[in-house]
């Protein structure tokens, strides 16, 4: 996948296909570390024991529409591919929770991608699910929480046009703060492309 996004975008659809009523991502950058750490954790079905030695194969799937699932090999690839590591942990009746750690400066690394976009695409594709995305970038930090934002607003969905125009320029606008790197008492912003 040419974006880490759609990583988690496949995953998370996972966690909607397991009954979760919440779905927590969790980015980590870290220049000081050299790190780009993804954490999707949620309080679905989770997988039995025995299929979770296997996860990864994709010719492994319980989807009934195709025969092979590519999603978690294909995170667990582009991880190991970039220096870092995969791990998927589940307990039945409990959740799931998948990290793909990367080498942040890793040549073969791909961009994360738009993320103002990607949470618009799952808060509208979530349904009931909730969401509760926390982006780091180097210890600054940015916080985006479906249920409160639904108890602000005193809304069930957030399913319309204002709301969903509103979630993209907040998530953008808050994504851009923490990005932003000072140099020499400049404020650069970094480019999308490098997110």
């Amino acid at each position: 996948m040419k974006e880490l996004s759609l990583h988690i975008l496949d995953i998370t659809q996972n966690s909607i296909r397991a009954q979760a009523k919440l779905v927590k991502l969790v980015i980590v950058e870290s220049l000081a570390n050299n790190e780009l750490t993804i954490i999707i954790e949620d309080d679905g079905c989770g997988i039995p024991a025995d299929r979770l030695h296997n996860i990864t194969d994709p010719f492994v799937t319980t989807r009934t529409t195709r025969k092979v699932g590519l999603g978690l090999s294909l995170f667990k690839a582009a991880a190991e591919a970039c220096g870092g590591y995969f791990e998927i942990s589940s307990t039945p009746g409990v959740g799931t929770k998948v990290v793909g750690n990367f080498m942040r400066d890793h040549i073969d690394r791909a961009p994360l991608g738009n993320m103002a976009d990607t949470i618009l695409t799952m808060v509208m594709s979530f349904g009931e699910t909730d969401l509760n995305y926390q982006h780091d970038c180097n210890n600054r930090l940015f916080v985006f929480n479906t249920r409160e934002i639904k108890e602000t607003l005193e809304v069930e969905s957030l399913n319309e046009p204002e709301i969903l125009n509103w979630i993209r320029e907040f998530v953008s606008e808050g994504l851009e703060e923490i990005m932003e790197e000072k140099i020499y008492g400049k404020v650069l912003s970094r480019t999308k492309s490098d997110s």
